[in-house]
Formats: C-alpha cells, structure tokens, sequence
C-alpha cells in the first residue's frame, strides 16, 4: 500500500466531499453536516490546510484545518490558533493508519508555519497518542470538556473560550 499525502487540489473537491460523507456516514456524535463545513471554510478562504491521502490516484482520506479564536473574555486573544477537522478515511481504509498519517502531517505543516497550537474536537483515547490533552482552562462551549483537547507547539497553553469559524455552522 502506497499512500501519497499532499495538498488538495481543485480536482480533488469532490473526492474530498464523497470521502467525509462516507466517513461520517456511520459515526456516533455527528450532525452529518461534515462536507458542508468544509466546503464554507474553503469558499470563506479559511481552509488553512487541506491535506489529502491518495492511494493509485483515487482520494481515501482528507484533514481540513482552520484559525481559530481563543479569548479569555478581556479582548486577549491567542494568536496562531488552529482548529482540526474534520478528518475522513473512507470506511474500508480505516484502522490501516491513514488518519494517524494524515494527522502526523498536518501537525507537522502546523509546526513549519509556527503556528502557536492545535486545539480538536474528538475522542479522548484516539488524539492523546498524537500529545492531545483537555485543559481546564480552554474550552469549547457546549462541549464536554473531555472531548475538546488541544496541543502547543510553543508558548503557554491559552486559557479561554476557542471560537471556530462561522463556517462550522454550515448545514447545506
């Protein structure tokens, strides 16, 4: 199995948008608005990062990331924030390390961008093995505090509420 990690492309749009309907088509905790989400942050050019994983040039999996807002309620802001996902692998290539892959990469271009840190929404026992951990002070509103995690690459942890991007509330 050879997997090639690399920039979506324009061709890519609809590969991308059949891939994380298919990943998400079956899983819990989900609004199934997933491929509407990316889509607004792309059309909102807040598509940061858009890493795809092509195996024999078809697209199997896809991480979106975008700037998010942490705020501590007194106009201080963290800068350099970013939000991961969603994350997709179509369903009969999951458990075969592509997500881990795609997630590795996408820290790592985070990390060549000096971005600040990583915050996600996701389970708990999957992204700690990535340095993901909740923090007390940051969270995610509506969220239980477990599930919102975060990762710096430099700097203090933020305190405060994140804010992601009005492109999360996409529903169509």
């Amino acid at each position: 199995m050879t997997i090639q990690l690399r920039h979506e492309t324009p061709d890519d749009i609809a590969a991308i948008e059949a891939v994380t309907i298919a990943a998400f088509a079956n899983a819990p905790h989900t609004s199934h608005t997933e491929q509407f989400i990316v889509r607004a942050l792309r059309d909102a050019n807040e598509l940061a990062l858009s890493i795809v994983a092509e195996e024999h040039g078809q697209v199997i999996g896809h991480v979106a990331l975008s700037p998010v807002a942490i705020t501590d309620g007194h106009r201080h802001k963290a800068k350099g924030w970013y939000g991961l996902g969603p994350i997709s692998v179509l369903p009969q290539k999951q458990g075969q390390g592509i997500g881990a892959g795609l997630m590795e990469q996408a820290l790592a271009e985070l990390r060549d961008m000096q971005a600040a840190g990583c915050v996600l929404l996701g389970e708990p026992t999957y992204y700690a093995r990535f340095g993901f951990q909740a923090h007390a002070g940051l969270q995610l509103p509506g969220v239980p505090p477990g599930y919102f995690m975060a990762l710096a690459f430099h700097g203090p942890m933020p305190e405060g509420i994140a804010q992601y991007s009005d492109a999360f509330n996409a529903a169509a």
